[in-house]
C-alpha cells in the first residue's frame, strides 16, 4: 500500500500525530521498535501541567498550556470512541515549601488558566508544612490508559500499526526521504514523521543535524491504598505525588543522565521513598506495589523540537519534550499537521524549529 506518511515512533507523541493525520484522511502507518506506548509515555505520571510552571521559559509553558486546554474534550472523545477512560481529571496540584512565593504569583497574576491560592498546608491533613501554594486547575490522566485508548482510536480510524518493527536506515535521495530500511523489510510512503523521542538521534544518524536530545531516567514508585489519603497532586522541589481514583499513589522522580540504562537502582527506590515519608508519614509502613524506570527525551530548557527538518522536505520531526511529553501531546500534534497542512498557528511555533541547530 502506498501511504500518506510514515510515523516512527509508538508512543504518546506518535499516537496523537496518527490520531489527528487519520481524522483528516491520510493514509498512516507507525512503526513501533518494541510494543506500543512503552516507553517514556507510559512510565511517566501524567500531570498535565509543568511542576512550577513559573520556573520554566514561556516556549514551554505556551505548549503545556494549549496542551492542558485540549486534554479534557480531547479524552472525553476518546472515552465515548473507545470505551476506555482515561480518567482525566482536575485534582489541583498543592505546592509545598520551598518555593519563590513572589514568583510564583506574579507568573500566575499573569496567566489567568493558572489560578493560585495561598493556603496552609495543615488543612491538607499535612501537618508538616504550614504556607504552600495551590493551584486547583491543574490536572491528571492515566497515561497507560490514555495510550490504549489512542492506540485503538488510532485501529479504528484505519491506521496500521507494526511492532517489533526498529528502523536502521533512512534512505535519502535529492534532499528527500525516499525509504525507511526496517528490521521488517522496507517501507516507503509520502511523509516521513520521527517520533522516537530519546532515540531521535540515533534513528536520524547523520541527519540528526545539530539535535540535542538524550535520555534521561526517572524512576517511579507505586502504592496502593485503600482509600487515597490524598485529594490533590502535592508537589516539593521536583518529587510529587500523585493520587488517583482507586487508591493507587504514584511517587517520582529521579533525573538521572545515565544513557540508555533503563534499570531500577535500589538507591532511587529509598530516596524516593524516604522524602515521600515526610510529607506522608503513612507511607512509611505501607508495602511498595511497583518500582519502574522510563527514559526521558531530554532537550535544552525542556523545548521540543516540532515541524519540518531544514534540509529533507517530506521529513519531520515531533520529539524532544523531557518531563512534558503527554501534556504537550495534543498541542504538538496539532502544530505539526497545521505545518503540513499550511494552516494557520494558534501562536508563534518558530522556536519549535531552533533544536535543529541549523
Amino acid at each position: 500500500m502506498n501511504f500518506d506518511f510514515l510515523i516512527i515512533g509508538g508512543g504518546i507523541a506518535g499516537l496523537s500525530t496518527a490520531q489527528r493525520l487519520l481524522q483528516q484522511g491520510a493514509l498512516v502507518t507507525l512503526l513501533e521498535r518494541g510494543e506500543i506506548g512503552q516507553e517514556a509515555s507510559w512510565a511517566g505520571g501524567g500531570i498535565l501541567s509543568p511542576l512550577c510552571p513559573w520556573n520554566y521559559p514561556d516556549e514551554v509553558t505556551r505548549l503545556t498550556t494549549r496542551g492542558a486546554k485540549l486534554f479534557s474534550a480531547w479524552t472525553e472523545e476518546l472515552h465515548t470512541v473507545t470505551g476506555i477512560n482515561p480518567e482525566y481529571e482536575k485534582s489541583g496540584m498543592l505546592v509545598l515549601p520551598p518555593f519563590d512565593t513572589q514568583a510564583a504569583m506574579h507568573w500566575c497574576a499573569l496567566h489567568n488558566t493558572y489560578p493560585v491560592h495561598q493556603v496552609h498546608a495543615t488543612d491538607y491533613n499535612l501537618h508538616t508544612y504550614n504556607d504552600a501554594l495551590y493551584l486547583p486547575e491543574v490536572a491528571q490522566v492515566r497515561n497507560p490508559r490514555l495510550l490504549r485508548a489512542l492506540r485503538q482510536h488510532v485501529e479504528l480510524l484505519g491506521g496500521h500499526i507494526t511492532e517489533q518493527c526498529a528502523v536502521s536506515d533512512i534512505v535519502v535521495e535529492n534532499g528527500r526521504v525516499q525509504a525507511l530500511t526496517t528490521s521488517s523489510g522496507t517501507f516507503n510512503a509520502k511523509e516521513y514523521i520521527v517520533t522516537v523521542g530519546a532515540w531521535s538521534k540515533e534513528v536520524l544518524g547523520q541527519h540528526a543535524l545539530r539535535l540535542d536530545i538524550k535520555p534521561i531516567r526517572g524512576q517511579m514508585l507505586l502504592f496502593k491504598f485503600d482509600v487515597s489519603p490524598l485529594r490533590h497532586i502535592v508537589l516539593q522541589d521536583d518529587l510529587y505525588l500523585i493520587p488517583r481514583r482507586d487508591g493507587y499513589l504514584l511517587v517520582g522522580s529521579t533525573l538521572e543522565d545515565v544513557g540508555f540504562d533503563q534499570r531500577t537502582t535500589s538507591e532511587a527506590r529509598d530516596m524516593l521513598w524516604q522524602r515521600a515519608q515526610k510529607i506522608l508519614p503513612s507511607l512509611r509502613d505501607m508495602p511498595l506495589t511497583q518500582h519502574w524506570a522510563g527514559l526521558r527525551p531530554a532537550s535544552p530548557h525542556n523545548i521540543p523540537t516540532i515541524g519540518r527538518h531544514p534540509q529533507l522536505d517530506n521529513l519531520y520531526l515531533n520529539s524532544g519534550h523531557f518531563r512534558y511529553g503527554v501534556t504537550m501531546a495534543p498541542a504538538s500534534a496539532e502544530i505539526l499537521i497545521n505545518e503540513i497542512t499550511g494552516t494557520q498557528q494558534p501562536f508563534d511555533v518558530t522556536p519549535y524549529q531552533a533544536g535543529w541547530g541549523a
